[in-house]
């Protein structure tokens, strides 16, 4: 397409000239919920104009119901007792991105809470840790790595089907499958075009072990653009599915028989001052500068506490069990997949943390602003971490301090009383948060499962 590019727009004259170069009579504008779910609607360009100069507003109940736009009960932001009403945005005119599934250049746009539902939004809380790192000298750098399942299943068989008896895109266990990708090739291309047109460019995908389980390592970029990245590429990946007739579930794990989805994060801090690696250091054991050791001692020290920021819903506590590669413990080694942290000795370009714990469910925004904060808290009070695992974790023993919550409840009054969550992330964040998750518990425990019934309504 000739004429103004979408990553290019940068200021929001350049985004009103790309409207009007196009002639768009409408553009798209969302933001993300506190579950990590896209919002939005079309805006009309004088509107958006407008927009552009002096920002918008929008009912606040988009960070007062869950992901059944249900009210939480127990918040104090907004509710019944403030009557829902609007709230301000910011639009973003750097996130401004092609949507190739609508065509004639139709555009969409990122916007950011402002004022007091500031402190609540997700990309805005990842935005002041990210101020924090470099009111320290460092500027944080983030890739994102999702896996996720690929359904011949459309919204409304899925739900014929009460969820039950699904069909996978592909039959049995087939890891970095040859035959698979090959076969489907085209879902695979069509995949990767949109990441690239939509700028969360994927740097690896292959099958993962599972029946229609992929994972898409997206690509490095400063941790707010690989936030954006993250958040738009499991959006528009159930997007692109659905639009096949397919459908993509980031679940942490939807059947008892694979191991979960994972959401794994790549870090890394660089000097603001010279550019350099704040994390590589020639000399040091595994190359790890001490602020890199620092790093890593505030993730793992903290990751107990923060953990209802990586798992997020009741179905993510379902992954986080022994021996399916999944950590269950806050431990740390070298080059080690069983632990939780895994350090990644490398150069100056690629000496890095990967953070293991996360799921696919969780919001990219707020795990990427967790496991950021952790460290820089760690750098900040110079803490040390517990000695490296070496060999299987899941087969030792740790210590109690290392253990973390089982439960969605357990995680959520951590969370409530962690001074260092307040400290990095605001009390109105640290309350609003516990207490969505509490709902989030209470709402589970309504209901009977299956497994309740096939235990207990005969024998017991």
């Amino acid at each position: 397409m000739s004429g103004m590019q979408a990553r290019d727009i940068k200021t929001a004259e350049d985004a009103r000239r790309i409207v009007e170069e196009r002639g768009l009579s409408h553009v798209k504008v969302g933001m993300f919920d506190i579950d990590g779910v896209m919002l939005g609607k079309y805006m009309q360009a004088r509107k958006f104009f407008s927009a552009l100069e002096e920002g918008f507003a929008f009912c606040d109940v988009v960070l007062g119901w869950d992901s059944k736009d249900e009210l939480y009960d127990n918040v104090q932001f907004t509710g019944w007792h403030t009557g829902y009403p609007d709230a301000p945005l910011r639009v973003v005119p750097e996130s401004c991105r092609e949507l190739p599934s609508e065509g004639d250049g139709m555009l969409l746009f990122l916007a950011d809470f402002a004022g007091p539902a500031g402190d609540i939004c997700p990309r805005g809380l990842l935005k002041r840790v990210l101020e924090r790192g470099r009111e320290m000298g460092y500027d944080a750098f983030g890739s994102l790595e999702y896996e996720f399942f690929l359904f011949q299943e459309t919204p409304e068989s899925v739900r014929e089907k009460g969820f039950r008896n699904l069909r996978p895109l592909t039959p049995d266990m087939m890891g970095y499958s040859m035959l698979r990708s090959s076969v489907h090739s085209e879902l695979y291309h069509e995949l990767l075009a949109l990441s690239e047109t939509m700028d969360f460019p994927i740097e690896g995908l292959h099958t993962e072990t599972g029946p229609g389980v992929l994972e898409a390592a997206l690509a490095v970029d400063d941790a707010l653009a690989a936030g954006d990245k993250g958040a738009l590429f499991k959006t528009f990946t159930k997007v692109w599915a659905q639009r096949r007739g397919l459908m993509a579930t980031f679940m942490a794990k939807w059947s008892p028989d694979y191991p979960g989805q994972s959401g794994h994060i790549h870090l890394s801090l660089r000097e603001r001052d010279s550019g350099r690696s704040a994390f590589f250091e020639a000399d040091k054991p595994y190359r790890m500068s001490d602020a890199q050791r620092h790093f890593v001692a505030g993730q793992q020290q903290l990751m107990p506490e923060f953990l209802a920021l990586f798992a997020p819903t009741i179905n993510s506590y379902t992954r986080l069990i022994p021996g399916f590669w999944a950590p269950t413990d806050a431990t740390w080694g070298v080059e080690n997949r069983t632990t939780a942290l895994r350090v990644i000795p490398g150069s100056d370009a690629s000496q890095r943390v990967e953070y293991r714990l996360g799921s696919a469910d969780a919001n990219p925004y707020l795990a990427l602003a967790a496991a950021i904060g952790a460290g820089l808290y760690g750098i900040e009070h110079r803490l040390e971490p517990d000695e490296p695992v070496k060999g299987n974790a899941y087969e030792l023993e740790h210590p109690d301090h290392q253990a973390l919550p089982a439960t969605l409840w357990e995680a959520a009054q951590r969370l409530k009383a962690s001074e260092a969550a307040r400290a990095l992330f605001g009390d109105a964040f640290v309350e609003h948060f516990a207490a969505t998750r509490e709902w989030e518990e209470r709402q589970f425990r309504k209901h009977i499962t299956d497994w309740e019934l096939d235990r207990y309504f005969e024998i017991i």
